[in-house]
């Protein structure tokens, strides 16, 4: 059976959602490419009982690795190692070794603001060398070291490998966890696992269940194979993983995909419509002008390293002078049509391209609410046109539903897939 493992991410401010767990999910991926299955992720605020609860869980369950964030620093509700020490049956015990390279990192702290408290600081810097004993120690990162903690009676529970919370330090202490004795120790039935990612846009989930029912009847093992389908910015993502000897059981599922969905099914090797965006954008310039997206698919274009020297610029126009006088908007086309209107963002789309001097111009314009709305042209409604030489153009409406970061956001993604088509020339 192979190794499996649990995340507990630590800490109030993530459980009430003022800070977004970034933590879980890099770690599920490494863990993935350490050949480990992955069980169950809690996140808990900066309680003890509830720390427990969850390691007591993920102990129930016979997981072998517990990997913890955030909860290491020097504050009173920093109380991961003591919790961690408890459930391992180990006492805590000052590591002065480890206590003296604390110090030294934070020594700088006290030249830069001479009027900290230093015995506020060197209680600081104590606590957060005293340790489960026996514990690894993995070397801060920040001033916090992480901690690889095998339980006192040899077998009776999870290794526990425990990581600071700011990802910045948690990824490179994470590295020094996988090279730690105690940990490979716990990692001994770990096997090999593949993931791919097939995209699709402009299809409903309901289709991809009705595949899936189709590939069970072609005889292809689905139970060799663990198929998450996502939607996601709305494009359905089919994630596989699978061991080496399913190859040809997702080789098979892949060809039925591709046969069925051929219309619909942009990336076949994982790659996003961003990257291959910016792949096909080399030898091209681009512009934008938008108004209910308001810059968002500008910097959406630029995200990408490999595209952002071939985006010219921007126009985010609300109101409709702004629409006039920076993108060669005519006032009697707007008077006629409305502002969202397929007229008006192939106005848009012209206007930048031309005034911008680029192969590509972009024009969005909807309704992305809330407010605002119509019977005619409800709240989002959104037109897009993407404009350059020959057949290149083109123009559609779409009506998004949710509120307005989610009509932004989808409509972005429909204006990437336009232009990824007008670049394929299609």
């Amino acid at each position: 059976m192979t190794a499996r493992a649990g995340i507990v991410v630590t800490g109030t401010e993530v459980l009430t959602g003022r800070v977004s767990d970034r933590n879980g999910p890099w770690l599920s991926d490494r863990l993935r490419e350490l050949g480990v299955d992955l069980a169950h992720v809690s996140i808990v605020g900066d309680r003890p009982q509830d720390m427990l609860a969850a390691l007591g869980f993920m102990a129930e369950q016979g997981l072998d690795i517990v990997l913890t964030s955030g909860g290491l620093g020097p504050t009173a509700d920093d109380l991961t190692a003591e919790v961690v020490g408890r459930f391992q049956g180990r006492e805590m015990v000052l590591d002065e070794a480890l206590e003296r390279r604390i110090a030294e990192i934070v020594r700088p702290l006290m030249t830069r603001w001479p009027n900290l408290d230093a015995a506020a600081i060197e209680q600081g810097t104590r606590k957060q060398a005293t340790i489960p004993a026996g514990a690894a120690v993995l070397e801060p990162v920040g001033t916090a070291p992480g901690l690889v903690v095998a339980p006192a009676q040899k077998d009776a529970g999870p290794t526990v490998v425990v990581l600071p919370g700011p990802p910045r330090e948690l990824q490179p202490m994470f590295a020094q966890a996988v090279a730690s004795g105690a940990l490979r120790r716990a990692l001994r039935g770990a096997t090999t696992y593949r993931q791919r990612t097939l995209r699709l846009f402009g299809i409903p989930e309901s289709e991809i269940a009705e595949t899936l029912r189709v590939v069970e009847r072609d005889g292809v093992r689905l139970d060799r194979l663990e198929v998450t389908t996502c939607l996601k910015r709305g494009e359905i993502e089919v994630v596989t993983r699978y061991e080496p000897d399913a190859e040809d059981a997702y080789d098979a599922f892949a060809h039925i995909i591709a046969e069925r969905h051929a219309d619909t099914l942009f990336s076949q090797d994982g790659s996003s419509v961003d990257e291959q965006v910016a792949a096909l954008l080399k030898g091209h310039t681009i512009a934008t002008a938008e108004s209910c997206t308001g810059g968002m698919l500008a910097a959406r274009l630029t995200d990408r390293a490999g595209s952002s020297a071939y985006v010219r610029g921007a126009i985010v126009a609300y109101s409709d002078d702004v629409k006039v006088a920076q993108a060669g908007v005519s006032a009697e086309l707007i008077e006629r049509h409305g502002a969202v209107s397929a007229e008006v963002a192939q106005a848009l789309a012209e206007g930048v391209r031309e005034r911008l001097a680029t192969d590509l111009g972009v024009g969005v314009t909807g309704i992305a609410g809330p407010g605002g709305g119509s019977e005619e042209k409800p709240v989002g409604l959104v037109w897009l046109t993407v404009a350059g030489p020959g057949q290149a153009s083109m123009t559609r409406s779409v009506n998004l539903p949710g509120a307005r970061a989610d009509v932004r956001d989808r409509a972005t993604t429909v204006a990437m897939h336009m232009i990824r088509r007008a670049l394929l020339g299609s």
